[in-house]
C-alpha cells in the first residue's frame, strides 16, 4: 500500500467549526458544502482497512473507471473509491487522492471533487441522471418537492420517481431565503434577512440552516446510494425564489458560486420592484419596445399605450438587473462544466409574490420582455392568490383565473409555475391539470 501525494483542496472554515462542536454528517447532514468533514481521520482508516459502508447501487462508470460511494456511518463522512483503468496516475484523478493496493484510489467527498465527478460522469454519458439537469420534460412539466425541513424524504421521492417513470424536481429551496448561500458568511455573521410577503414579514437568511451546496451535495449522494441513477430518469434542482435587484446586488456573486448544480433558476424580481423606482421610456431602446409591442400583439392582448409604458418602465430596472445575473448563472456553468448538459439549465420567471393577482397583459409583456432580452423562461408563475397552507376557496374561479393566464402563456411557449404548492388541496390540482393538459 503506498500513498500518493495529496493534492492540496479548498480550506473551508465551517468543517472544524462543524467538528469542534460535534455536529457531524451523520446527525446533520448538509451544512457544510462537503460530505467529509476530516479526511485525515477517514484516510486513516482506508488505509487500516477499517469496515467502512459500501454502497453497492452507487456504482457508476467513467472513463477513468468505476466508482463506488464509501460511508463511515459513525461520521456520515463519505469518500469515493475508484478502481482504475489507469495506471500510476489513479490517484490524481481527484483531489487529495489516495492510492490503495492495486488499482483502487480513494477521494474524499469534497465539494470540487464533486463538480469534477459531474464533468467525467456526463462526459462519458450525456444521459447520466445522477445530477440534476434540464432533460427530458422537465422543462414542460414537472413537479416541485421542497426539502424544507429534512433531508429524509430523499428516497421516497426517488421511489415515487421510479414507481411513475416521471422525472420531477426533486430539490427545490428558495435560496437565500431557507438555504445559507454562503457558509462563510453564516460563520461571519453576515447573513441578513429576506421579505416573505406572504407571511407579511421577513425572515432570517438560510433560516433553515443548511447550505445550497451541501443540500445539492446531498441530493446527488442519495440518488446513488439507492440506485435510483441506474433508472435513467432525469431530474432537476430549483434554485427558487432567486431575489433580483435591491439590497441582494451585493450579494449576487455568492448566490451565482452556490446554486453552481441547480439546473433550474427561478428568478423573483420583487425585491427590485419593491425599491419602486421605474425608467424612462427614453432610457429603453426603441427597437427593443417596438418588439415588445408586436410580440404582444401577436398574442392577442390588446394593451393601451399608456398601460404598456407604465409597465415596461415600472419592470425595466429589474429587467436589466435579470439579464445580468442570468449571463453570471451561464458564465459560471461554463467555467465549471465542460459538457452541454451540464451546463443547461430551465428558466422561471416569479412575479406570484407581488400585490394583487396578475393580469393576462402583465403576464404577456413580461414573456415578451423575457425572449427580446435573449432568456426565454420555461416557467411563469403568476399570482393566482394562492395563501401558505390554505387550498384556493373557490375552484370555478380558480379556473378562470388559470384560463385567462394559459392562453396567454401557450402563445408563448411557456408553461404556468403553481407557486405556494403546501396549501393547495386535490380539487385545486384538478383544475389546473384540467386547464393545461398538466403541463
Amino acid at each position: 500500500m503506498k500513498t500518493l501525494k495529496h493534492q492540496a483542496g479548498r480550506s473551508r472554515a465551517i468543517n472544524p467549526f462543524l467538528r469542534k462542536h460535534r455536529i457531524r454528517i451523520a446527525q446533520n447532514p448538509c451544512v457544510s458544502p462537503d460530505f467529509c468533514l476530516d479526511w485525515p481521520a477517514l484516510a486513516a482508516k482506508l488505509r487500516a482497512g477499517a469496515d467502512l459502508k459500501a454502497w453497492p447501487k452507487s456504482r457508476f462508470e467513467t472513463a477513468a473507471g468505476a466508482w463506488t460511494l464509501l460511508e463511515d456511518e459513525a461520521t456520515g463522512d463519505c469518500a469515493w473509491r475508484l478502481e482504475t483503468r489507469l495506471t500510476g496516475t489513479a490517484a490524481d484523478v481527484l483531489g487529495s487522492g489516495l492510492a490503495l493496493d492495486g488499482s483502487l484510489a480513494v477521494f474524499p467527498a469534497t465539494w470540487e471533487n464533486l463538480l469534477t465527478l459531474k464533468n467525467l460522469a456526463q462526459k462519458q454519458d450525456p444521459e447520466s441522471t445522477i445530477f440534476p439537469t434540464a432533460a427530458g420534460s422537465l422543462g414542460r412539466s414537472t413537479i416541485g418537492v421542497g426539502a424544507r425541513l429534512t433531508t429524509l424524504h430523499w428516497p421516497a421521492v426517488e421511489w415515487a420517481m421510479s414507481a411513475l417513470e416521471l422525472g420531477m424536481t426533486a430539490n427545490q429551496n428558495s435560496i437565500p431565503r431557507e438555504l445559507v448561500y454562503d457558509v462563510d458568511a453564516m460563520l461571519e455573521g453576515r447573513l441578513d434577512t429576506v421579505p416573505f410577503p406572504f407571511i407579511g414579514t421577513s425572515v432570517p437568511e438560510g433560516h433553515q440552516g443548511q447550505s445550497v451546496e451541501g443540500m445539492s451535495h446531498g441530493c446527488v449522494l442519495s440518488k446513488l446510494k439507492y440506485g435510483f441513477h441506474h433508472r435513467k430518469i432525469a431530474w432537476s434542482f430549483n434554485a427558487d425564489h432567486q431575489p433580483i435587484g435591491g439590497k441582494f446586488d451585493a450579494r449576487e456573486d455568492a448566490l451565482v458560486r452556490g446554486c453552481l448544480l441547480a439546473s433550474y433558476i427561478t428568478f423573483d424580481l420583487s425585491p427590485e420592484l419593491a425599491l419602486n423606482q421605474p425608467a424612462r421610456l427614453a432610457e429603453i431602446p426603441v427597437d427593443l419596445v417596438a418588439k415588445v409591442r408586436a410580440r404582444v400583439a401577436q398574442a392577442g392582448l390588446a394593451v393601451s399605450e399608456a398601460d404598456f409604458s407604465k409597465l415596461l418602465c415600472a419592470v425595466w430596472p429589474s429587467l436589466q438587473k435579470m439579464k445580468r445575473r442570468d449571463e453570471k448563472y451561464a458564465a459560471a456553468r461554463a467555467k465549471a462544466f465542460t459538457t452541454e448538459t451540464g451546463r443547461h439549465y430551465l428558466r422561471e420567471l416569479s412575479i406570484d409574490e407581488l400585490p394583487g393577482l396578475t393580469t393576462p397583459e402583465t403576464t404577456a409583456v413580461m414573456l415578451a420582455l423575457c425572449e427580446a432580452l435573449g432568456m426565454p423562461v420555461n416557467f411563469i408563475a403568476p399570482a393566482f392568490g394562492f395563501q401558505k397552507n390554505t387550498p384556493y376557496p373557490d375552484n370555478a374561479a380558480l379556473r378562470k383565473l388559470i384560463e385567462t393566464q394559459w392562453a396567454v402563456c401557450q402563445k408563448f411557449g411557456v408553461s404556468i409555475g403553481f407557486h405556494s404548492g403546501s396549501g393547495k388541496s386535490a380539487e385545486n390540482y384538478r383544475v389546473m391539470g384540467e386547464v393545461t393538459g398538466s403541463r
